[in-house]
Protein backbone atom coordinates (compact mmCIF):
# COMPACT_ATOMS: atom_id res chain seq x y z
CA UNK A 1 0.00 0.00 0.00
CA UNK A 2 2.71 1.78 1.05
CA UNK A 3 4.53 1.54 -2.47
CA UNK A 4 1.93 2.25 -4.58
CA UNK A 5 1.34 5.33 -2.82
CA UNK A 6 4.88 6.38 -3.30
CA UNK A 7 4.89 5.47 -6.88
CA UNK A 8 1.39 7.44 -7.55
CA UNK A 9 3.21 10.21 -5.71
CA UNK A 10 6.50 9.80 -7.76
CA UNK A 11 4.28 10.41 -10.89
CA UNK A 12 2.64 13.06 -10.06
CA UNK A 13 5.76 14.99 -9.26
CA UNK A 14 7.45 14.18 -12.24
CA UNK A 15 4.01 15.15 -13.81
CA UNK A 16 4.87 18.02 -11.95
CA UNK A 17 8.10 18.86 -12.78
CA UNK A 18 7.07 18.10 -16.82
CA UNK A 19 4.81 21.04 -16.50
CA UNK A 20 7.00 23.40 -14.84
CA UNK A 21 9.83 22.52 -17.42
CA UNK A 22 7.50 22.85 -20.48
CA UNK A 23 5.99 26.31 -18.81
CA UNK A 24 9.77 27.42 -18.17
CA UNK A 25 10.37 26.18 -22.05
CA UNK A 26 7.64 27.93 -23.38
CA UNK A 27 8.36 31.46 -21.53
CA UNK A 28 11.85 31.12 -22.65
CA UNK A 29 10.86 31.02 -26.01
CA UNK A 30 8.18 33.70 -25.64
CA UNK A 31 11.19 35.71 -24.44
CA UNK A 32 13.17 34.54 -27.31
CA UNK A 33 10.58 35.69 -29.57
CA UNK A 34 9.93 39.36 -27.95
CA UNK A 35 14.02 39.79 -27.75
CA UNK A 36 14.00 39.24 -31.67
CA UNK A 37 11.17 40.46 -33.53
CA UNK A 38 12.32 38.03 -37.02
CA UNK A 39 11.60 34.94 -34.80
CA UNK A 40 7.85 35.60 -33.88
CA UNK A 41 7.48 36.45 -37.54
CA UNK A 42 8.82 33.73 -38.85
CA UNK A 43 6.60 31.65 -35.95
CA UNK A 44 3.01 33.52 -36.97
CA UNK A 45 3.67 34.33 -40.62
CA UNK A 46 5.92 31.58 -42.09
CA UNK A 47 3.05 29.30 -42.73
CA UNK A 48 1.16 31.24 -45.01
CA UNK A 49 3.81 32.63 -46.62
CA UNK A 50 4.63 30.02 -50.09
CA UNK A 51 7.22 30.33 -51.80
CA UNK A 52 7.57 31.30 -55.58
CA UNK A 53 7.63 28.48 -57.78
CA UNK A 54 9.64 28.16 -60.53
CA UNK A 55 9.19 28.51 -64.86
CA UNK A 56 9.98 24.65 -64.49
CA UNK A 57 7.48 23.38 -61.82
CA UNK A 58 4.81 26.36 -63.67
CA UNK A 59 5.62 24.06 -66.72
CA UNK A 60 5.64 20.52 -65.50
CA UNK A 61 1.78 21.16 -63.69
CA UNK A 62 0.65 22.19 -66.94
CA UNK A 63 1.59 19.31 -68.66
CA UNK A 64 0.59 17.01 -65.58
CA UNK A 65 -2.70 19.14 -65.83
CA UNK A 66 -3.53 18.72 -69.52
CA UNK A 67 -2.52 14.83 -69.22
CA UNK A 68 -4.91 14.83 -66.40
CA UNK A 69 -7.62 17.03 -68.43
CA UNK A 70 -7.96 19.58 -65.81
CA UNK A 71 -6.79 22.28 -67.90
CA UNK A 72 -7.82 25.95 -67.22
CA UNK A 73 -10.39 27.44 -69.56
CA UNK A 74 -8.24 30.28 -70.41
CA UNK A 75 -5.50 28.05 -71.53
CA UNK A 76 -7.82 25.32 -73.65
CA UNK A 77 -9.11 27.90 -75.97
CA UNK A 78 -5.40 29.88 -76.86
CA UNK A 79 -7.00 31.64 -80.16
CA UNK A 80 -9.37 33.48 -77.48
CA UNK A 81 -6.43 34.28 -75.66
CA UNK A 82 -4.53 35.69 -78.35
CA UNK A 83 -7.34 38.08 -79.69
CA UNK A 84 -8.03 39.44 -75.89
CA UNK A 85 -4.43 39.82 -75.56
CA UNK A 86 -4.10 41.85 -79.42
CA UNK A 87 -7.23 44.26 -78.23
CA UNK A 88 -5.09 45.20 -75.12
CA UNK A 89 -2.22 46.12 -77.24
CA UNK A 90 0.38 43.09 -76.78
CA UNK A 91 2.31 41.62 -79.15
CA UNK A 92 3.49 37.44 -79.72
CA UNK A 93 7.33 36.62 -78.97
CA UNK A 94 9.09 33.18 -78.58
CA UNK A 95 9.08 33.75 -74.53
CA UNK A 96 5.19 34.88 -74.49
CA UNK A 97 3.29 38.40 -74.84
CA UNK A 98 4.92 41.10 -74.62
CA UNK A 99 3.45 44.73 -74.35
CA UNK A 100 3.80 46.78 -77.08
CA UNK A 101 4.88 50.71 -76.36
CA UNK A 102 2.26 53.38 -76.98
CA UNK A 103 2.05 55.12 -80.09
CA UNK A 104 3.87 58.21 -79.71
CA UNK A 105 3.81 60.68 -82.91
CA UNK A 106 6.36 62.68 -83.67
CA UNK A 107 6.71 66.41 -82.48
CA UNK A 108 6.39 69.05 -85.14
CA UNK A 109 6.78 72.31 -83.07
CA UNK A 110 8.76 73.08 -80.04
CA UNK A 111 8.34 75.97 -77.96
CA UNK A 112 10.46 78.08 -75.87
CA UNK A 113 10.85 81.59 -73.98
CA UNK A 114 12.94 83.94 -72.11
CA UNK A 115 12.16 84.44 -68.26
CA UNK A 116 10.80 87.46 -67.45
CA UNK A 117 13.27 90.36 -67.31
CA UNK A 118 13.08 94.14 -67.04
CA UNK A 119 11.58 95.57 -70.06
CA UNK A 120 8.52 97.19 -71.23
CA UNK A 121 6.14 94.49 -73.67
CA UNK A 122 5.55 97.50 -76.20
CA UNK A 123 9.30 97.78 -76.35
CA UNK A 124 9.93 93.71 -76.41
CA UNK A 125 7.29 93.40 -78.87
CA UNK A 126 9.25 94.95 -81.98
CA UNK A 127 11.73 92.39 -81.42
CA UNK A 128 9.35 89.73 -81.54
CA UNK A 129 7.53 91.40 -84.73
CA UNK A 130 10.81 91.59 -86.48
CA UNK A 131 11.73 87.81 -86.39
CA UNK A 132 8.28 86.39 -86.70
CA UNK A 133 8.02 84.26 -89.61
CA UNK A 134 11.64 84.14 -90.51
CA UNK A 135 14.10 81.08 -90.58
CA UNK A 136 15.64 80.60 -86.88
CA UNK A 137 19.20 81.59 -88.71
CA UNK A 138 18.38 84.36 -90.39
CA UNK A 139 16.59 85.66 -87.04
CA UNK A 140 19.05 85.10 -85.17
CA UNK A 141 21.09 87.19 -87.55
CA UNK A 142 19.28 89.94 -87.29
CA UNK A 143 19.38 89.88 -83.68
CA UNK A 144 22.88 89.61 -84.24
CA UNK A 145 22.75 93.25 -85.64
CA UNK A 146 20.49 95.08 -83.83
CA UNK A 147 20.76 97.80 -81.99
CA UNK A 148 18.11 97.04 -79.17
CA UNK A 149 19.19 96.54 -75.45
CA UNK A 150 17.22 93.19 -75.32
CA UNK A 151 18.43 91.30 -78.72
CA UNK A 152 21.52 89.72 -77.12
CA UNK A 153 19.21 87.75 -74.81
CA UNK A 154 16.56 87.21 -78.00
CA UNK A 155 19.79 85.86 -79.67
CA UNK A 156 20.35 83.64 -76.97
CA UNK A 157 17.49 82.12 -76.61
CA UNK A 158 16.52 81.62 -80.03
CA UNK A 159 20.21 79.73 -80.49
CA UNK A 160 19.37 77.84 -77.39
CA UNK A 161 15.60 77.16 -78.92
CA UNK A 162 17.17 75.81 -82.03
CA UNK A 163 19.85 73.49 -80.35
CA UNK A 164 16.86 72.23 -78.26
CA UNK A 165 14.44 71.78 -81.46
CA UNK A 166 17.24 69.23 -82.96
CA UNK A 167 18.44 67.33 -80.17
CA UNK A 168 15.21 66.58 -78.46
CA UNK A 169 12.21 66.73 -80.83
CA UNK A 170 14.40 65.71 -83.50
CA UNK A 171 13.29 68.30 -86.36
CA UNK A 172 15.46 69.31 -89.23
CA UNK A 173 17.34 72.11 -88.81
CA UNK A 174 17.96 73.68 -92.37
CA UNK A 175 14.15 74.07 -92.11
CA UNK A 176 13.18 75.69 -88.84
CA UNK A 177 11.23 78.47 -88.76
CA UNK A 178 10.19 81.30 -85.87
CA UNK A 179 6.19 80.16 -86.74
CA UNK A 180 4.87 82.48 -83.97
CA UNK A 181 6.18 84.92 -81.28
CA UNK A 182 4.13 86.46 -78.80
CA UNK A 183 5.15 88.83 -75.79
CA UNK A 184 3.68 88.24 -72.30
CA UNK A 185 3.61 90.65 -69.53
CA UNK A 186 5.10 89.61 -66.20
CA UNK A 187 4.56 90.30 -62.80
CA UNK A 188 5.35 94.07 -61.91
CA UNK A 189 7.75 95.22 -59.36
CA UNK A 190 7.43 97.34 -56.39
CA UNK A 191 6.54 101.06 -56.91
CA UNK A 192 8.96 103.94 -56.08
CA UNK A 193 7.84 107.54 -56.04
CA UNK A 194 9.12 110.02 -58.88
CA UNK A 195 9.40 113.68 -56.96
CA UNK A 196 8.41 116.14 -59.28
CA UNK A 197 8.37 119.99 -59.02
CA UNK A 198 6.20 122.00 -57.04
CA UNK A 199 6.14 119.53 -54.17
CA UNK A 200 4.08 117.23 -56.77
CA UNK A 201 5.53 113.29 -57.10
CA UNK A 202 4.57 110.24 -59.34
CA UNK A 203 4.83 106.38 -58.86
CA UNK A 204 7.06 104.78 -61.15
CA UNK A 205 7.01 100.83 -62.01
CA UNK A 206 9.66 99.12 -63.25
CA UNK A 207 7.31 96.42 -65.71
CA UNK A 208 8.71 93.34 -66.71
CA UNK A 209 7.76 91.11 -69.95
CA UNK A 210 8.91 87.50 -71.70
CA UNK A 211 9.05 86.55 -75.40
CA UNK A 212 7.47 83.51 -76.23
CA UNK A 213 8.42 81.70 -79.86
CA UNK A 214 7.03 78.43 -81.58
CA UNK A 215 9.90 76.57 -83.88
CA UNK A 216 8.02 74.41 -86.81
CA UNK A 217 9.69 72.83 -89.76
CA UNK A 218 9.16 75.39 -93.03
CA UNK A 219 10.51 75.99 -96.60
CA UNK A 220 13.86 76.85 -96.12
CA UNK A 221 15.99 80.02 -97.86
CA UNK A 222 16.22 78.25 -101.22
CA UNK A 223 13.16 76.54 -101.60
CA UNK A 224 11.35 80.58 -100.55
CA UNK A 225 13.91 82.03 -103.36
CA UNK A 226 12.89 79.04 -105.62
CA UNK A 227 9.02 79.59 -105.34
CA UNK A 228 9.40 83.47 -105.67
CA UNK A 229 11.42 83.95 -108.83
CA UNK A 230 8.68 81.31 -110.68
CA UNK A 231 6.38 83.30 -108.97
CA UNK A 232 7.65 86.50 -110.80
CA UNK A 233 8.22 84.61 -113.92
CA UNK A 234 4.81 83.80 -114.30
CA UNK A 235 3.69 87.35 -114.03
CA UNK A 236 5.85 88.24 -117.16
CA UNK A 237 4.03 89.29 -119.97
CA UNK A 238 6.49 88.60 -123.33
CA UNK A 239 6.10 90.33 -126.54
CA UNK A 240 6.28 87.25 -128.73
CA UNK A 241 4.43 86.14 -131.98
CA UNK A 242 2.81 83.71 -130.36
CA UNK A 243 -0.59 85.20 -128.40
CA UNK A 244 -1.09 84.96 -125.15
CA UNK A 245 -4.26 85.15 -122.99
CA UNK A 246 -3.46 88.20 -121.07
CA UNK A 247 -4.98 91.24 -119.82
CA UNK A 248 -4.06 94.72 -121.47
CA UNK A 249 -2.15 96.66 -118.48
CA UNK A 250 -2.96 100.35 -118.99
CA UNK A 251 -5.58 100.70 -121.77
CA UNK A 252 -5.49 104.22 -123.41
CA UNK A 253 -9.24 105.44 -123.75
CA UNK A 254 -8.55 106.54 -127.60
CA UNK A 255 -5.95 105.84 -130.38
CA UNK A 256 -2.86 106.46 -129.68
CA UNK A 257 -1.61 108.95 -132.70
Amino acid sequence: MQSGLRHVGRTSLSLHSYAISSRFSLDARRHASFLNPLNWVKEKLGPAVREKQSEEEVEAGRQQAAEEGKRSVFESVPAARQKAVSRRGAVPSPTGYVARKPFKPRPTSHKYSTANFKISHRKLNMLGRQIAGEPIDYAILQMQFSEKRASSRIMNMLATARDHAVRYKKLNEPKLVVAEAWVSKGPRGAKKLEPRGRGHYGIRTHPNSKLTVVLKEGKTVEQQKKEDRARKLRKIVSAATVREDMPIRNPSPTWGW
